[in-house]
């Protein structure tokens, strides 16, 4: 989105260019214009006192701990956070081979190492794998009404619980199998929750799922830490172009402000800041997050957006992705255990009433990951999916245990339009409304798209398209 006027900037002195926010989306789009010798002119205002947002590697367990972003999915040449860790040095060997970036996961979880039963039992791998293929096949078909006249039911939920339905028809075991069997697919709807970063499936459209791009290669992980990355980009910066601690009250756009250190010229755009700070500009890219938008959409744009943008802004929802970190001094797993699967007894996808999120929320936990040892500790990485209630971040240290965490599955690469639920993750350590969410892009066109942790610079190349005739304005990036 541009301002209307064509108020030009001072000849030889080239653009005034602010970023809003210091997370990826607003590191890469710093990254991409700092390159450029177009805009020798730029800042970035970060709220807080540091740099990723929400990619955050914790240290002081005494190993990495991924507070935020884990995993890179689809780590691939068409990945761009894939391209940036590799051209930085930041993966492994297995990683970067050929072979891994080839393989097709079709976007969705691999099997778990063991399934235990919410009863302390373990479910039968077998049956285990009977309805992860039953269920991914079905998700599968969900995509194929992208360009449908008609969908047979609204949403991807209500879909699959029809689909459900009709293969139950043909199980022929006793009842306790035929309970186990939903208890487990329940555990994977959970799962697709997580990936579509939504509370529950039934909010999530049929007919655009199927705009979901998903990337070959085997998700991985960055062995010193994913922060690594949003660390080597801070790294290649000029110095004086991050500025910490600035909050960003408004932005008053579509205007003609003047700076007493800048006579004659007029600047399009202001940026006024919480501590009254103001920065005029020629340009501003937007990278805050959705939540943020959400909540402060009547004041944080003077005059307010067009009513698209604004529209696409309320429209757009996304659910919250919790981890929960167990610590044990002794491991209760197997060595070459990596993902631990709970099932809790007596829940299917097919019921109607959900119990309430505060009461019930611990079973929407889908498993636990194995994280390295740390000297004589264990470490589980639990993924709960707790919808709209965020409980406390939880950290357990047992007497005798290892540790365990609960983790997301953020940063899937997936670009959904105005889908009703989009992936997303929102950790306990960033709880309100304003402090986590996915990065809205607008485009020049007025399309809406949505970044995840790739570097979304579709405003930022809309804007280095611009140089010669320089159109002064808003990007929202």
């Amino acid at each position: 989105m541009q301002s209307s006027d064509r108020q030009a900037e001072a000849p030889g002195r080239g653009p005034r260019v602010l970023v809003v926010g210091g997370g990826i989306a607003g590191l890469g789009a710093a990254q991409r214009l700092c390159c450029h010798p177009a805009f020798p002119h730029l800042r970035v205002l970060e709220a807080t006192a540091r740099a990723g947002g929400r990619i955050r590697s914790e240290r002081s367990f005494g190993a990495v701990v991924e507070v935020g972003a884990h995993w890179i999915h689809g780590p691939s040449q068409g990945n761009p956070v894939f391209q940036l860790a590799a051209k930085y040095g930041l993966l492994g060997e297995k990683a970067l081979s050929e072979e891994n970036q080839l393989i097709e996961t079709g976007g969705h979880v691999g099997l778990p190492s063991v399934s235990y039963a919410s009863s302390g039992g373990s479910v039968s791998p077998e049956l285990v794998a009977e309805m992860a293929r039953l269920f991914y096949s079905l998700i599968d078909q969900t995509r194929e009404f992208l360009h449908a006249a008609e969908t047979p039911a609204p949403s991807v939920g209500e879909y699959l619980k029809k689909e459900i339905r009709q293969h139950m028809a043909g199980w022929t075991e006793e009842e306790e199998t035929k309970r186990l069997k939903l208890a487990i697919l329940n555990n994977l709807f959970n799962v697709e929750c997580c990936v579509s970063g939504t509370h529950s499936m039934d909010l999530v459209a049929l007919a655009p799922f199927g705009e979901y791009t998903v990337l070959p290669g085997l998700d991985c992980t960055f062995p010193g830490g994913y922060q690594g990355l949003t660390d080597r980009i801070m790294a290649s910066l000029p110095k004086d172009v991050m500025v910490f601690n600035k909050p960003v009250k408004t932005i008053h756009w579509d205007g003609c402000f003047k700076e007493a250190s800048a006579p004659g010229e007029t600047f399009p755009v202001l940026v006024e800041c919480e501590d009254g700070g103001c920065f005029p500009a020629h340009h501003v890219v937007v990278t805050v997050p959705l939540g943020f938008l959400k909540e402060r959409l009547d004041t944080f744009f003077e005059p307010p957006l067009p009513t698209e943008k604004a529209e696409a802004i309320r429209k757009i929802g996304f659910g919250t992705n919790n981890k929960i970190f167990l610590e044990f001094e002794e491991p209760f797993w197997q060595p070459d255990c990596q993902h631990i699967q709970v099932v809790w007894r007596d829940t299917s996808p097919l019921e109607d009433a959900a119990p309430k999120l505060q009461d019930a929320w611990f079973k929407k936990l889908v498993g636990f990951w194995v994280l390295p040892s740390f000297g004589s500790r264990s470490c589980l990485q639990g993924k709960p999916h707790t919808g709209r209630f965020t409980p406390p971040r939880t950290e357990l240290c047992c007497p005798a245990g290892g540790r365990l965490t609960g983790s997301s599955l953020c940063g899937i690469r997936r670009h959904s339009g105005l889908s009703p639920a989009l992936s997303s993750a929102l950790l306990p350590q960033f709880p309100g409304p304003g402090e986590a969410g996915p990065t809205l892009s607008f485009d020049g066109q007025g399309s809406v798209g949505l970044g995840i942790w790739d570097v979304n610079v579709t405003g930022v190349s809309s804007l280095l398209s611009q140089v010669a005739g320089v159109r002064p304005g808003l990007n929202l990036s």
